[in-house]
């Protein structure tokens, strides 16, 4: 089995549950609140390292307390953190969660994430590699990653999330795109939202494959997932389940299909197994610490 490396954001989320949202200008009060690994990066890393596949995360801390807790749960779940590169000044980044009824709303602050710079890599990419990437680290260092770790024979995928305007030639390096019905809409300029046909999903998905991309992986939340390919279009349907939180849902969907395709699945056998990896994330409060074991998944699907 190949190594996943994971190219990304690392935050302390701060999550607040409350029975609503305030209203603007409004305090309520019998909140609960949570001190939480978090980052797209960071998330994604731990979903492939929790399913037992050697996992490397790549990206910026400050030096603060934050960083520390951030590195000591990396090594907790088994995952280098060699290519985690401490900065001076900025913080490490911060997420503010609401969650309300399950749903949640996230603002964030970067802090060391837009300070990372693809110098900072000690790593070369390997071809038996799996390389991943979002879009909460600067985009300049994202595309030269991802470009070297296309050139040299790796797989690579790519997070389109949250959205970002980027150059064209970005998705030439990216072997599958993983992005939402928001992200797809916003990266083609197609009104598609999660009711949107299968047909109209699959249009938009074809576009980004004719700007470069291998496969186009759309998530649709309770709908499934939809994965369009030169081997055609395939629909993977949702499993049910009882949602607590959906924060890192996406990231665990990303984090899953990376671990897969490292075993050698193509993009449609990955995404299921994602698919129902994400299922079972949502029953938990979190995003890293909610990430699930392969036991986990495979009773997941075995019920099915």
């Amino acid at each position: 089995m190949s190594r996943v490396v994971v190219c990304g954001s690392l935050n302390m989320d701060v999550v607040v549950q409350s029975a609503r949202r305030p209203a603007p200008g409004e305090t309520i009060l019998g909140a609960e609140v949570s001190f939480l690994p978090g980052g797209k990066g960071l998330n994604q890393a731990i979903a492939s390292a929790r399913l037992g596949v050697p996992t490397a995360m790549v990206g910026a801390v400050g030096n603060d307390a934050f960083a520390n807790s951030l590195r000591g749960f990396l090594a907790d779940n088994d995952v280098d953190s060699t290519n985690v590169t401490e900065v001076d000044g900025p913080a490490t980044g911060v997420a503010l969660i609401q969650v309300t009824e399950g749903d949640n709303s996230i603002t964030v602050a970067s802090g060391a994430n837009m300070h990372f710079e693809a110098s900072m890599l000690r790593d070369q990419p390997r071809s038996d590699e799996v390389w991943v990437a979002q879009f909460e680290t600067p985009l300049a260092a994202t595309q030269e990653i991802l470009a070297r770790a296309h050139q040299a024979g790796a797989r690579t995928v790519l997070n389109l999330a949250p959205f970002t305007e980027h150059p064209a030639e970005l998705l030439k390096s990216v072997d599958v795109a993983v992005l939402n019905e928001i992200e797809l809409s916003q990266a083609t300029g197609t009104p598609v939202d999660a009711s949107s046909p299968r047909d109209s999903v699959a249009a938009a998905c074809n576009i980004l494959r004719g700007r470069g991309a291998r496969a186009v992986i759309a998530t649709l939340g309770a709908r499934g997932a939809l994965v369009v390919s030169a081997a055609g279009v395939d629909f993977i349907a949702a499993i049910p389940t009882k949602v607590v939180d959906t924060t890192g849902a996406g990231d665990c969907f990303v984090g899953a299909l990376a671990a897969r395709l490292a075993a050698g699945l193509t993009p449609t056998e990955a995404a299921r197994f994602a698919s129902a990896a994400a299922s079972c994330s949502v029953e938990r409060l979190g995003a890293a610490p909610a990430m699930p074991t392969s036991l986990e998944v495979a009773a997941r699907l075995a019920k099915a």
